[in-house]
């Protein structure tokens, strides 16, 4: 068992770094679109700072290369203020000379909030160099950043090596739920898992093979599994270079005795056709593109959630960002949050399905981490869990 902020003694007047996941939508005038991820690390936050830690949060934005405004993080300073019962202040560096200047003015409870962590080239490398200048700033870390726990980073994995540390409350219930999964699953266990390439998910899906009795599949990559199974899926797009991926993986379904769904009917268009017209149709002609599950796979799959125990959903099941091919993906979303199941949810695209369809609140536990999620139950833990200190009982 890992230690918690709980686990901590003596918090008062110490400076605690807090690595969170920021990493929200954000528009071109600086506006959050969607706020999940800040509103989920509150009480982590609040609870630093009722304990009198001085809170230096540090997260991460997008993928800049170098400094870029779009991918500031003052923003989210607004936010914060707004939510927490603190002073909360924003610093236009990570490191330097000014960070620590501004750490020095911190009074017992505030919270100061770095700019980028990835506008450092040391961040994403994990330069221990650039880690041991971010452990300066503190006496203490806290990681509740479970969305890039799977990434060896300088401010998550390379700091947690060089000081006292512990979880955070969002990054100890996301081990929680996504170890139940692996260890103790509630019966019947059924598992979707979409996506476009069979090549990133054929781990978990054995994985998952192991765990669950149904595993359902959609997505772009549902389309190399049917032509293993020597079905025609016209013009869409597949992996020729998986195609033995997934032969494999429906041969380990059969000898397992675990049910493997596929899609029977799709939504599709065709090639080079200015009409734009959409068909749905079960069996594709040579010059049709499949998009998304047509309505027989979707109450089809709905027939396998409704009798559940418990669920995992990782990846649309068509390309949900085109409103003609979201059906799929909201039906599915829709069959969840009726079910009677036990269901978690992980991966930022199946999220924005379930916010679009205003279901969050009948999701059990939404995961904060997409490929996280899938590492964690494909391996039991991740490098920046790892470090962490064992609790001492």
């Amino acid at each position: 068992m890992k230690r918690t902020i709980r686990d901590l003694a003596d918090l008062k007047g110490k400076v605690v770094l807090l690595r969170v996941d920021f990493n929200v939508p954000l528009d071109d005038a600086g506006k959050i679109l969607d706020a999940t991820r800040v509103i989920n690390e509150i009480p982590t936050i609040q609870y630093l700072s009722d304990k009198g830690a001085r809170i230096v949060i540090i997260s991460h934005l997008g993928r800049p290369k170098g400094f870029d405004i779009r991918k500031s993080l003052w923003p989210i300073t607004l936010l914060l203020s707004k939510k927490l019962k603190c002073n909360v202040t924003f610093c236009n560096y990570a490191v330097g000379d000014e960070v620590k200047e501004r750490i020095s003015l911190l009074g017992d409870g505030d919270v100061l909030l770095l700019e980028n962590i990835r506008f450092y080239e040391g961040e994403t490398t994990c330069d221990m160099d650039f880690a041991r200048e971010l452990a300066s700033l503190g006496k203490i870390f806290v990681d509740d950043a479970f969305g890039v726990a799977h990434r060896e980073n300088a401010s998550n994995y390379g700091v947690a090596r060089l000081l006292p540390n512990a979880i955070g409350f969002l990054m100890e219930r996301e081990i929680k739920e996504l170890t139940q999964i692996v260890e103790n699953p509630k019966k019947p266990f059924v598992a979707i898992i979409g996506g476009a390439k069979v090549e990133t998910k054929a781990k978990i899906i054995d994985k998952l093979l192991d765990q669950a009795d149904t595993v359902i599949i959609g997505g772009a990559m549902a389309y190399t599994f049917l032509l293993a199974k020597g079905k025609d899926v016209g013009s869409s797009l597949v992996e020729p270079k998986s195609i033995d991926i997934a032969r494999a993986i429906i041969f380990n379904a059969k000898e397992k005795g675990k049910k493997l769904l596929l899609p029977i009917d799709h939504v599709c268009m065709k090639e080079r056709d200015k009409s734009k017209r959409v068909y749905k149709v079960e069996k594709m002609q040579d010059d049709m593109i499949g998009y998304d599950i047509g309505p027989k796979t979707a109450k089809l799959y709905a027939q396998e959630i409704a009798s559940a125990g418990q669920i995992f959903w990782n990846g649309p099941m068509g390309m949900y960002e085109d409103k003609r091919f979201i059906k799929g993906s909201k039906s599915l979303a829709q069959s969840i949050a009726n079910s009677k199941a036990y269901s978690v949810v992980g991966g930022g695209d199946t999220v924005a399905i379930i916010n679009a369809c205003h279901l969050a609140s009948k999701i059990n536990f939404i995961s904060t981490g997409g490929g996280a999620s899938l590492k964690f139950i494909e391996e039991g833990t991740l490098p920046a869990i790892e470090v962490i200190q064992e609790k001492t009982i």
